[in-house]
Parts: C-alpha cells; sequence; structure tokens
C-alpha cells in the first residue's frame, strides 16, 4: 500500500481515485494547488505524488521538496508542451493524462528502482560515461537489425532511463513504419542539419524526435530516411555531431545503422564526392557498443562471419557484442543452438553469442500494431531473450533501497481524502 497525494484537475482525480483505492493504497490529499502540496508535505506524508505535467501543478520547487523527503513523483501530460516542460525539469516519470490506472499501479507501487530525475546521482564527471550509444549493425539479408533497435530501446527505457532511437540506416529507414510513427520529415536529417549549421541543441532536439509512448517504456525516436535518395544529408561530420549532441541529452542512445561496410567509394576520382555509408562509419566510431545482428541459417551465418571480420577491422574487438537472430532447428536441424555456437567459436573464435529464438508470431504482432514485443507480446520467448541481453550487456546493477514508509497519520483538515 501506498499513501498518495493528487494534484491534477478534477475530472482526471474522480477517474483514478477509484482504482486507487481498489488496489489497496490510501489516498492522503486531493485537488491540491502545487504551494498547497508542499505546504502539506510534512503533515500528508505521501509515498506517491500524482501531478499534471503542466507549469501551474509542476515546477522546480516541488521537485526539490519531493526530492529531500524522499517522496516519488508521477506527472500526466496532457500534451506535447506539458511533457516536455516535465523532460526540462528532468522529471522521468511522465504518463499521458489518459493513461489508466493499471498503467499507472506498477510505478506507485515499487517498479524499477530510479530516482526521480533521470541525472539524478550522476556525476559531472561520470555523465559521458552514463550516456552510452549502442550501434545496431547486421549484414545485407533482413538479419533483424531493426526489430533488435527497437526493442533494445523499449527495455532500457522500461528499466528507467531516458532513450533516444535514431534510424541512421542510409538505404532507407524502416524505424518509423515499425513504431506508426509519421516519416514525412526525417527526424535524424533534420539533427544533422543543424548540426551543420551549428544550431543543434537540446530545444531542437526536443522539436524533432517524435516520443513512442508506452507507458513507463517511452522514448524518443528520430525518424530515418524516407528514401534512399537523400543519403547525401547524412554526411559524416554531421552524423559525428548529431549524435554526439543527442548522447549529451538522453542517457542512452540506440542507432540503426546501414548494412554495407564497403570502401569501394572513395577510389574514384572525386575524393570530395559525398560517401554513401559515411552515417554507418561515423555511427560505429562513436558507439560506445556495438550489437552485430546475423541470421541463423547457413546464408545468414555466413554472411554475418564475413561481416564480423570487416567489422573488427573497424571496431575494437571488445566493443562487438554478436546476437544471432531466429535460432530454428527446421533451418539448422537438431540442436539449432549448439550449431550456432559451434559455428562461431569454430570460425570466428567467439565464444559469446546471444541466441534469440524464432518468434513469429510476437513478430508479427508487433509490426501488425507497430508496437514494441515489450507492449505486443510480453510474455513472448522472444522478449524475455531480448530483455535478458539489455539487462545484461548495458544495464548496470542498481542496489534496491528500501522505500520510505511513513506511520499512519490522523486525516488532517482540508487534505485527507474525502
Amino acid at each position: 500500500m501506498s499513501r498518495l497525494a493528487f494534484a491534477l484537475d478534477a475530472a482526471t482525480e474522480d477517474r483514478l481515485l477509484p482504482d486507487a483505492v481498489e488496489h489497496g493504497h490510501l489516498v492522503v490529499g486531493r485537488a491540491l494547488t502545487q504551494s498547497d502540496l508542499i505546504t502539506a508535505l510534512d503533515a500528508i506524508s505521501p509515498d506517491v505524488v500524482l501531478v499534471g505535467a503542466g507549469r501551474a501543478a509542476l515546477g522546480s520547487a516541488l521537485l526539490e521538496a519531493c526530492d529531500v523527503r524522499g517522496i516519488r513523483i508521477i506527472a500526466l501530460a496532457a500534451n506535447d508542451a506539458e511533457r516536455a516542460q516535465a523532460r526540462a525539469l528532468g522529471l522521468h516519470e511522465v504518463f499521458e493524462l489518459t493513461a489508466s490506472w493499471r498503467e499507472l499501479e506498477p510505478i506507485v507501487s515499487g517498479g524499477v528502482p530510479v530516482p526521480v530525475r533521470a541525472h539524478d546521482g550522476v556525476n559531472a564527471g561520470d555523465r559521458e560515461r552514463a550516456a552510452s550509444v549502442i550501434a545496431v549493425w547486421g549484414p545485407s539479408g533482413a538479419p533483424g537489425r531493426t526489430t533488435v533497435a527497437v526493442n533494445l530501446a523499449a527495455e532500457l527505457a522500461d528499466a528507467g532511463h531516458r532513450v533516444a532511437l535514431v534510424d541512421a540506416d542510409p538505404y532507407g529507414g524502416a524505424v518509423a513504419p515499425s513504431l506508426g510513427l509519421l516519416d514525412e520529415a526525417p527526424g535524424f536529417a533534420s539533427a544533422c542539419r543543424l548540426a551543420g549549421s551549428g544550431a543543434l541543441d537540446h530545444g531542437e532536439l526536443e522539436r524533432i524526435a517524435q516520443r513512442h509512448s508506452s507507458g513507463r517504456a517511452s522514448f524518443e525516436v528520430f525518424t530515418g530516411l524516407v528514401g534512399p535518395s537523400r543519403w547525401p544529408e547524412l554526411a559524416r561530420d554531421r552524423v559525428t555531431t548529431a549524435l554526439t549532441a543527442i548522447r549529451e541529452w538522453a542517457e542512452y542512445v540506440v542507432v540503426d545503422t546501414g548494412f554495407s561496410l564497403e570502401h569501394d567509394e572513395e577510389l574514384t576520382s572525386d575524393q570530395f564526392a559525398p560517401r554513401r555509408n559515411a552515417a554507418t562509419f561515423a555511427t560505429l566510431a562513436l558507439a560506445d557498443e556495438v550489437v552485430a545482428v546475423g541470421l541463423a541459417d547457413p546464408v545468414g551465418l555466413s554472411r554475418l562471419l564475413r561481416g564480423h571480420a570487416e567489422l573488427v577491422d573497424l571496431v575494437d574487438p571488445a566493443r562487438i557484442r554478436v546476437v544471432v537472430n531466429r535460432v530454428r532447428t527446421s533451418a539448422l536441424g537438431i540442436d539449432a543452438y549448439g550449431q550456432v555456437r559451434q559455428t562461431m567459436r569454430r570460425f570466428a573464435g567467439l565464444s559469446e553469442v546471444v541466441l534469440l529464438p524464432h518468434d513469429g508470431r510476437a513478430v508479427d504482432a508487433a509490426i501488425l500494431t507497430a508496437r514494441t514485443l515489450r507492449d505486443a507480446a510480453p510474455k513472448s520467448p522472444l522478449r524475455t531473450a531480448l530483455r535478458g541481453f539489455a539487462h545484461d550487456a548495458f544495464l548496470p546493477e542498481v542496489p534496491v533501497e528500501r522505500r520510505r514508509r511513513f506511520a499512519p497519520l490522523r486525516a488532517e483538515a482540508g487534505f485527507a481524502a474525502s
């Protein structure tokens, strides 16, 4: 049971209150203004405060007062402007105003132990380390780069981090249609143009990014190119500058890259012509970790082995994590998992390989509904494997601290739930 205080509009409070009580929570205050709530915090001693994300209800003074007392804040945003206001204050737990109690309950009851503000506890000297750039690369043949990139972003966001998903594939983006987002104005190309003119700041990133909303696993998306003809917009210097700005704005940056690692175009007579694969090379050079994805069939493994040999010439092998997707006996015979491990060990010297099961039903459900596996098929084997990979490879272990508990207090006039 948690002690709750509400500082929301009357209609939203009336909608959420019955479900909150039904789940066993005690409402110690409602219909509170920001100033009244700050004054009453010591008297009503809430565990969680639910507030509107607008300027009238949410401000730095309220965040400061709750932080000092160890009180969690959950903000409900009615539109993008309110969401941006909450993010600008550093508040991480921001939901849609229309969110149901079912979406709020995991956070209210505890959820993943994360700071109230996304960057609390991160020292200035640790900021660069805290913002990880994860490049998801794979050879030709649709090995599942976008599926892995999208769902890694979802799992990192679900763990309580601010995540940006970037579609930097110069051959045409697939992230936007996978998530049902508009892609008429490619977000990452816009970021690169602003980076080229020195105008890319946090305000512009907020404006350009599209938000994939999903309860407490929401993340920002920079959509890719509408068509392959626009690849010159992703020049190497611009890509590097744009990704550097994004990594300072988010805690994790997951980048869906192109497949090609060819340098043949540099042999042309025009040494100053734009390079088709420049965005891929720039991303790999900047990335803290590179996820190399291949298919678990004879052709896919052959392409992955050849591509991995090229990749280690560009990236420190210690930064490469190999993922083999769609492992199934129908393509590899008996003991498919063992055969993949043996092949990668024998021909690439890789003893640690992440294996993802073939789970067509879950992937189809996610594509059909334009959602992540976390939302479309939360208990599917593929989602479970990707969640385990994200936690093991990229998420630091967070010590679980005992949440503050308060002794029951007598109802205070003016603040107790009626």
